[in-house]
């Protein structure tokens, strides 16, 4: 498994604690880590996930739930809702992440850590923000944010 889905699959596990149980980023991280240790490049990527998305949950949250129509934010998945929002960090936020690698690996992971119905929820939502962004001109010459 390469580096990059590893930190996903790492930065999955600890956005859902905190979704599940709030707390502090850094304690969830620090927690994390201590339990699973990883390599550096691991590390730095799921980190970067984190704190990124963690910070910009509630645009994130809000641009979800405007595109998934009849699904209120609160009656999603947790996990569907946590690959959505790390996923809107990378569509949105990441430059150096190309918006067809970040779906695909968003609907990987809810393949395997979702419902039967999460992958094709995930893509369709997902989708959804790639075209706005690309409308606006966010991904891949807009947002400068890390």
């Amino acid at each position: 498994m390469g580096t990059r889905r590893m930190a996903r699959e790492a930065a999955l596990k600890i956005l859902y604690q905190l979704d599940r149980s709030g707390g502090d980023p850094e304690e969830a991280l620090n927690v994390y880590w201590n339990e699973h240790p990883m390599s550096d490049g691991v590390c730095q990527y799921a980190e970067r996930l984190v704190r990124t998305t963690w910070k910009e949950k509630e645009d994130f949250d809000t641009t979800i739930a405007r595109l998934s129509e009849h699904w209120a934010l609160r009656r999603m998945g947790a996990v569907d809702r946590t690959i959505l929002r790390f996923a809107a960090c990378e569509l949105l936020l990441f430059k150096d992440i190309p918006s067809k690698v970040a779906i695909n690996e968003a609907v990987e992971l809810a393949k395997k850590y979702g419902t039967k119905d999460s992958p094709a929820f995930v893509n369709g939502i997902l989708d959804q923000i790639k075209h706005e962004a690309e409308c606006e001109g966010v991904k891949g010459g807009g947002a400068s944010k890390p």
